[in-house]
């Protein structure tokens, strides 16, 4: 699975089909710190690119070239973003189109945007890939949002300067495919499917337990269970060809019969929830068969919950079971602290009393302990958790040491409860080690797995087996950090760690006492018979199809089209052209067969007497119609089939296509063709009925070139079925891409004067509908196959609801910009189109696109439908509550307005023309919120992680306003603020916290506050107004501890500091940076609003209005 954290990779070059573009910015103006590639060179090192002119780089840009590793690289950056709103940033190999072919690298790398003010600011972000000629270039889509990129107060871009560094690792990739598992380890792999990673390194642990796999193979199955619908045989047909296969094995049945068959139940879920989800289907399966209660058997633990009141006698207990035990890693040096860690006692006093039956509240201690161990214990680490601050998932990487020999009885049984066995000895072996590797968002998963529990270890890396030595299984997936030196003069030198980002994240331990009951023997004879024969005959399909393939150079495929063809499809699946050939039935021949044997095969297959056959080559006009060309000549039918196929086949198609021309005597029997001269011409007739917007084959005549189609109007009319004396029109089929080309034939002038030849189409339909009064859609052939080539079925879709069809419509591809909405509307019942907004698809994503198309902004539904060089049929609307030209000279923003008085946050949608300014959003705000008195003053800030980044001036235009990243937030000017004296100052208040998972980070949350601040106040005064302004309970004010905050780092103050003595600088750049930092815990429910600002909580209610 290829991933990034943030959904981030995006290989760059995918969406651009025409390659690297040009770039609009001169090379010239990017400065690097490395100027020529170093002889003696390292695996790796630190490239810095300092950008001069940023903002002005509108495409995309190349950093130079440096070397790491004896590779070419360089950084390639799109300032503007790779068709979304953050800085996007990859790094390529600058040489990749000059490599040989199957060239592969890896490198595990950071791109880091340097903060020029706080060094500690910048953005880094590490990953690694292994680069090929397929993916030249990997990294970050969405690198930083671009709103931050170029605030100026951010420190990113100083004097429009921006500065990346990139480090690279280079390190050794092994040849991947030359590889046979088989051969060199005695194992195969199984194949990823896309999404199904963490399956395949959970099955094989499984698989390698031999007692599990005996099990599976016992569970009764029949023949005529389907795979993909029964859970036992799916995953007895996996274990079977796991273990008789020589090539890696596929798991889709398995995926299929539990249910998982989408790339999204594997993202929704986990490998502990696919355990467990396998485990009790298992169990469930195993249910009065011969094999009931393995699992429990092999996985089923039981630990004992217990509360006991240390000043009276009670206690109380429950016995609790467990297939795996969820492990701590943060925090845990190794398996035996996170065992202490597990079995901790917690004190339950204070406010946390318990409340024990008949002896009230009570101090009392609580607990977990251990009844018994399973033989097989599967522990999973805590590597991901969910982090409160930052409202979203992390990975932790931290290191965490594993034992290769676990002994659980050790300090005298302290995880034992008391009624534990005591004669089990609880002593473990390391059976496997399943890693991850790479980021919360995806990664990649493997198994270090050792089956008999010997010393050598295997590496089961979905399709590829190694093998491989204690260390790389156990130490090096203990995480952490390591250290790569550079010795290069050239680089800026400070010594650069890349977190490790494999590490283990389940264990599988086997007991000592239990391993030879576990690691059994399993043969032919545990597998039931009808299995045996099942996937024998499969094995043998296989083998059948791979010999198909191994010898397709010896064979030729042979199309045959036939009249019955053109009469079945025409009208039907096709419209233009003669037929579809992939639906005519076709011969596999070998090629050094003779032509006439062929013959003889076709003989038989149609009940057509050799004689009687003749064949037509097809050829591929310039104008891109395809048609009968040629009648073979004796001398070529003399030939072999492969011979032949040269002969007809200039495109190096492995098939050869003809058409079988078959005439008829009066007695419907086939009989010889007739010679053709060289002044017939063959000719195909089509015919079309308005009335029913019908078109079908009549069947084809041979002409004389000098004759004219008055000639043969009578034949005609027989064919069609019409009266002899019928009048009819006549069309030509010239061709129809990229447009339709049908023209009139004038049936006075000879077939030559007309240009006709062998294959031409000629379409008939009576005159009488041609001028007809009847209100025909289509009234002629050149209108209804115009409609049919243009004609699209588009699925739309509510804005909302991006994922589920609503309803399709039939429209046509040269419909411009108002038909559409026009036939939008009248589907939904609107009487006003121009209320309707559309928003194109994104092929790549699946997903809609970010910017609805403008009013008017394409010129036909064809132009809807295009993203980049695909074209999809999918639209998504939206009904707008005031037309959308009108809405398009708006400028919506989502304004939070915090009221004075009362405890409570209403979010406003205000709409106001482009150009207006920040005093006219003060005016609308006014008409609408609810004001402490009637002449109240109202400002509006930018606050961003519960800090205060800046009040809007009044006169600053909303065009450039941004709501998306951050809170806009209205609030009325204290009169307080509105006086201030010469001494006063006007402070930033913010609550924090410090998190002790971040080494006692600052993290701000809340809502932050301005405050005044007299001359000579003490803390003890300020705290006073705080208090009252936040309303807090003394109980809980008295907790609150207040620091001055100066570039994150707190001042802890006393009562009777002078608050401002610390507030002395003027400068109104980073006010942010220094202020009043009140500490206490965060108490308010984590909340969000709207869905682009899911990351700022609110302490106060929140109500929407829109």
């Amino acid at each position: 699975m290829q991933h990034q954290e943030d959904d981030e990779i995006l290989v760059p070059h995918s969406d651009f089909p025409e390659g690297p573009q040009p770039m609009e910015v001169a090379q010239a103006e990017s400065m690097s710190t490395v100027e020529a590639p170093i002889v003696d060179d390292p695996p790796s090192g630190r490239f810095t690119w300092t950008i001069e002119n940023f903002s002005r780089v509108t495409k995309k840009l190349y950093s130079d070239i440096f070397y790491v590793g004896g590779y070419k690289w360089r950084i390639l950056i799109f300032p503007k973003g790779n068709n979304v709103d953050h800085l996007s940033m990859y790094l390529d190999v600058a040489d990749s189109t000059t490599l040989p072919y199957g060239w592969s690298r890896y490198a595990q790398f950071s791109l880091t945007i340097v903060n020029q003010i706080h060094n500690k600011y910048s953005i880094r972000k590490e990953t690694q890939h292994q680069f090929n000629a397929r993916e030249s270039d990997w990294g970050f889509t969405n690198f930083m949002p671009l709103a931050e990129l170029y605030d100026p107060g951010r420190g990113y871009l100083v004097n429009d300067t921006c500065i990346v560094e990139a480090d690279v690792a280079v390190r050794k990739v092994i040849d991947y495919w030359s590889h046979d598992s088989k051969k060199e380890t005695g194992f195969v792999g199984l194949k990823n499917q896309g999404a199904t990673c963490y399956m395949n390194s959970l099955l094989q642990t499984l698989y390698h337990i031999p007692y599990f796999r005996k099990a599976v193979y016992h569970m009764p199955t029949t023949e005529n269970d389907m795979p993909s619908g029964s859970i036992p045989l799916a995953l007895q047909s996996l274990f079977y060809k796991l273990q008789y296969s020589d090539t890696s094995v596929a798991t889709k049945e398995l995926t299929k019969s539990f249910g998982w068959d989408t790339y999204d139940s594997f993202m929704q879920h986990d490998v502990q929830e696919l355990n467990r989800v396998l485990c009790e289907k298992l169990e469930d399966k195993m249910k009065g068969t011969v094999v009931e209660g393995t699992i429990q058997q092999l996985f089923e633990g039981h630990h004992m919950n217990y509360i006991e009141c240390i000043n009276v006698d009670y206690k109380s207990t429950r016995k609790e079971s467990f297939y795996d035990l969820q492990l701590d890693v943060k925090g845990c040096r190794d398996v035996y602290a996170s065992f202490d860690k597990y079995v901790e006692v917690e004190r339950l006093e204070g406010d946390n009393k318990y409340h024990a039956e008949q002896y009230g509240l009570q101090d009392a201690k609580k607990g977990v302990l251990f009844i018994d161990f399973p033989p097989v214990l599967q522990l999973q680490l805590k590597r991901f958790e969910y982090d409160f601050m930052r409202d979203t998932m992390v990975k932790i990487n931290d290191r965490y040491e594993f034992p290769l020999q676990l002994d659980l009885d050790r300090d005298n049984g302290k995880y034992l409860s008391p009624e534990a066995d005591r004669s089990i000895r609880n002593l473990y072996t390391l059976h496997s080690v399943l890693v991850h590797s790479g980021g919360v968002h995806g990664g990649h998963y493997y198994a270090y797995i050792r089956p008999t529990l010997s010393n050598q270890w295997f590496k089961f890396d979905d399709e590829r087996v190694t093998k491989e030595d204690m260390k790389r299984a156990l130490e090096e997936q203990y995480g952490g950090e390591e250290e790569l030196p550079h010795t290069n003069p050239g680089f800026n030198n400070s010594p650069f760690k890349f977190t490790k980002y494999s590490n283990a994240y389940m264990l599988v331990y086997i007991r000592e006492s239990d391993k030879d009951k576990i690691i059994c023997n399993v043969d032919e004879k545990d597998i039931a018979e009808h299995l045996r024969i099942r996937l024998k005959k499969e094995q043998e399909e296989k083998e059948l199809k791979r010999k198909e393939k191994a010898e397709a150079h010896l064979y030729t495929i042979i199309k045959v089209a036939r009249d019955e063809d053109l009469l079945e499809q025409i009208g039907k699946d096709i419209f233009f052209d003669l037929v579809d050939h992939d639906k005519v039935r076709s011969f596999r021949i070998q090629k050094q067969m003779s032509f006439l044997s062929f013959k003889e095969e076709v003989a038989r297959e149609f009940d057509i007497p050799v004689q009687c056959q003749r064949f037509w080559l097809w050829a591929k006009r310039q104008n891109h119609t395809y048609r009968p060309n040629r009648p073979l000549t004796p001398q070529e039918e003399a030939q072999s089939v492969g011979q032949l196929r040269e002969i007809s086949n200039k495109a190096n198609s492995a098939e050869l296509k003809l058409f079988l021309e078959v005439e008829r005597g009066q007695d419907l029997r086939s009989i010889p063709p007739p010679e053709k001269s060289k002044e017939e011409f063959f000719l195909f007739f089509k015919l079309y009925d308005p009335s029913k917007e019908e078109l079908r084959y009549v069947g084809r005549l041979f002409v004389k070139s000098s004759g004219r189609p008055m000639d043969i109007l009578m034949k005609l009319n027989e064919m069609a079925g019409f009266a002899p004396d019928e009048e009819i029109e006549l069309f030509e089929e010239i061709k129809f891409e990229p447009h339709v080309m049908c023209e009139k034939v004038d049936k006075k002038a000879t077939f030559r004067t007309s240009q006709l030849e062998d294959g031409d189409i000629i379409c008939l339909q009576k005159s009488s509908q041609v001028r007809s009064n009847e209100p025909y859609r289509y009234p002629d052939v050149p209108s209804f196959l115009e409609y049919v080539h243009n004609r699209q079925v588009v699925r739309f879709r509510f804005l909302e609801k991006p994922k589920e069809d609503e309803f399709c419509l039939e429209l046509s591809k040269v419909h411009n910009y108002d038909d559409v909405v026009e036939r939008v509307a009248q589907h939904l019942g609107l009487n006003d189109p121009s209320k309707i907004r559309l928003t194109s698809h994104n092929c790549y994503s699946q997903q809609p696109k970010p910017q609805p198309i403008k009013y008017r902004g394409a010129e036909h539904l064809s132009d809807m439908l295009v993203h980049y060089n695909q074209t999809s049929d999918i639209l998504y609307y939206e009904v707008l509550d005031i037309p959308l030209p009108e809405l398009q000279g708006l400028k919506t923003l989502k304004i939070a307005f915090h009221h004075a008085i009362k405890d409570e946050v209403v979010i406003h949608t205000i709409r106001l023309p482009k150009q207006s300014t920040v005093e006219d959003v003060i005016k609308d705000l006014k008409s609408k919120v609810d004001l402490s008195q009637p002449d109240a003053e109202l400002r509006l800030l930018e606050v961003f992680y519960h800090k205060i980044y800046k009040i809007f001036p009044l006169n600053e235009r909303i065009e450039n306003i941004n709501d998306q990243y951050w809170t806009l937030r209205a609030e009325e000017i204290p009169e307080e603020e509105k006086n201030l004296g010469p001494q006063d100052r006007l402070i930033h208040v913010y609550h924090f916290m410090k998190d002790a998972a971040q080494n006692q980070a600052v993290q701000n949350f809340g809502d932050p506050f301005f405050l005044v601040i007299r001359e000579g106040e003490t803390l003890a005064e300020v705290k006073l107004r705080i208090q009252k302004k936040l309303q807090v309970p003394d109980e809980e004010f008295s907790k609150w501890k207040f620091a001055f905050l100066s570039l994150g780092r707190p001042e802890y103050l006393q009562d009777s500091d002078i608050v401002s003595t610390r507030f002395q600088r003027r400068d109104i750049y980073g006010a942010w940076e220094q202020y009043l930092g009140l500490e206490h815990t965060d108490h308010a429910p984590k909340r969000s609003y709207a869905a682009n600002q899911a990351r700022h909580t609110f302490e106060k209610p929140v109500k929407i209005y829109n």
